[in-house]
């Protein structure tokens, strides 16, 4: 589709939608994207603290595990050297990471664990590594613990133990088509999906409702497209500007709780 068609085709969804559909959650979850990184070093605690204190109410990462076995919050899961050079955070112990590389202990020692987290799990195993870590911080923080993964088969393990599973694709990348995923994730205890905002219209959204799957939209910088998912109905939008969901939260639904 051509950029022009594309932006009549949004322009027409967002013309559709002018009452806000319908979301499983009473209140949408805001996650702030690697922390509030648009305005602080991402994936730090100085930005997962800024997120919270801008009015979201989740956060996200990436989580990986270290050589002897601590679970880290970073993207790009290297420890860049000299030279262009780097080391794979798996090859290295946690003494040897970057002071700005925080562990998911710490993360609930400096913030609580009064908010949604969203991980994504980087690193074989890891999930379970995270259960058990959010377990001993505060086992209450389960049921606010989403654990993604662009392999929703990989979850399954992870059934049973109080977080939240979610499925994080692409439409295009769902060639049974959208239906049968949604069946197959009620059918296989996969609490969500997770899709770019460009991939959800309103009928996508209550399709996954029908099957009771959560929606959620990442990538949402502008208030105009966090207002038009928040009007379709999603659970969960992220965004690296917590203000910006905040209004936009405001503007659909009203103060957040």
């Amino acid at each position: 589709m051509a950029a022009d068609d594309a932006d009549r085709a949004r322009l027409w969804q967002d013309r559709a939608v002018q009452q806000r559909l319908p979301s499983i959650l009473d209140q949408p979850i805001t996650f702030a994207h690697r922390g509030a990184r648009a305005y602080a070093p991402e994936n730090t605690l100085a930005a997962f603290e800024l997120g919270l204190k801008l009015g979201a109410s989740g956060l996200e990462s990436d989580v990986w595990l270290t050589a002897d076995g601590e679970a880290v919050l970073d993207h790009d899961g290297v420890v860049r050297r000299s030279l262009g050079r780097t080391t794979p955070l798996n090859a290295l112990r946690r003494a040897d990471l970057p002071a700005h590389i925080p562990t998911l202990a710490e993360l609930y020692e400096r913030c609580g664990t009064g908010f949604h987290l969203s991980l994504d799990l980087k690193d074989p195993g890891c999930g379970q590594v995270v259960i058990d870590i959010t377990r001993n911080a505060d086992p209450s923080m389960l049921e606010r613990l989403w654990l993604c993964s662009p392999t929703w088969e990989s979850l399954l393990p992870l059934r049973g133990q109080g977080a939240k599973l979610v499925d994080s694709t692409r439409l295009s990348r769902i060639k049974e088509g959208p239906e049968r995923r949604a069946a197959t994730l009620a059918r296989e205890g996969i609490d969500a999906i997770n899709m770019h905002h460009s991939d959800w219209t309103g009928g996508m959204a209550v399709l996954f409702h029908r099957f009771d799957r959560l929606t959620f939209g990442w990538d949402m910088q502008e208030q105009h497209i966090l207002e038009r998912c928040l009007r379709m109905g999603l659970d969960a939008v992220y965004s690296d500007y917590p203000d910006r969901m905040v209004d936009a939260f405001t503007a659909q639904i009203g103060r957040p709780a």
